[in-house]
């Protein structure tokens, strides 16, 4: 009898302890983290499902989930500010599913719309650009944001931007096959350089906007920035494929122009202290 009391009470305070630790861990707050990084693996679900459905012959559906996994890295980026959910591991996840979802699949997919047929060394070295170049983008973005302070601008074409670039002209002239028939290697002669030059904007050192912040303080200073980012979304919500090339055609060239002038002033300004001395 003494034994079964014993064990009762054994079993009561076990039961009563778990119950206490149960309790705590539901009175502990959420870790912040988790809302952003939710966003972040759906981009990378959505670059994985576009792999496999340029696999299966579907590039029109595999290039509107790139798309779609723009949309999920840019609200993951929105959704860490909102909450204060900023951390070195969304970081490190973030750039991990970009170099599959930006890298890998519009590699993918424009090697099979465009190189397959021609030299296998050759167009998988051009197609195995957008990844490697943006591998390096991402390696370098982590490693200064580390050591410097937040910039305005990114230094360097963001990845995201050079995949719905291609992506973006894969939908608008994959309907017209015949469209660069004038050209002698037909679309091959425009988007071999293309690849390749959006391959080396991102590993440059040029500037490009960021997607800006819409809190009271930035939006004052950067008014300029804030009406041509609601541009640029009517634009692609309202023109859809066609919108996305015109926008990401704006910003690319907005970044090259950005560049120029920066280079003029340094230009000027080492001429000016030159007569100075």
């Amino acid at each position: 009898m003494r034994r079964n009391i014993r064990q009762k009470r054994r079993l009561r305070t076990f039961g009563t302890r778990t119950n206490q630790r149960i309790k705590e861990r539901f009175k502990r707050p959420f870790p912040r983290v988790v809302v952003p990084s939710f966003f972040t693996l759906m981009n990378l679900f959505c670059g994985f499902a576009a792999i496999i459905q340029i696999y299966e012959g579907q590039l029109v559906y595999g290039a509107w989930l790139i798309v779609f996994a723009g949309l999920f890295d840019a609200l993951d980026g929105f959704m860490a500010r909102l909450t204060n959910g900023d951390s070195e591991f969304g970081m490190e996840l973030d750039s991990i599913c970009d170099v599959v979802s930006f890298g890998a699949a519009p590699g993918f997919l424009i090697y099979v719309y465009a190189f397959a047929e021609m030299d296998a060394i050759g167009m998988l070295i051009v197609a195995a650009l957008p990844p490697l170049c943006g591998a390096v983008r991402l390696a370098r973005f982590n490693v200064e944001t580390r050591i410097e302070e937040s910039q305005n601008n990114f230094r360097g074409l963001p990845i995201p931007a050079m995949a719905i670039m291609l992506v973006a002209f894969f939908l608008t002239f994959y309907p017209r096959p015949d469209f660069f028939d004038i050209f002698a290697y037909g679309v091959n002669s425009v988007l071999i350089p293309a690849v390749i030059v959006l391959s080396l904007l991102m590993v440059s050192t040029f500037p490009f906007d960021k997607v800006p912040r819409f809190n009271k303080a930035y939006m004052r200073q950067n008014r300029l920035k804030v009406w041509l980012f609601i541009i640029y979304a009517l634009l692609i919500i309202f023109l859809k494929q066609y919108g996305l090339i015109i926008v990401f055609t704006i910003y690319i060239a907005r970044g090259l122009v950005m560049a120029g002038i920066r280079f003029w002033n340094d230009v000027m300004s080492d001429e000016d202290e030159l007569q100075a001395v």
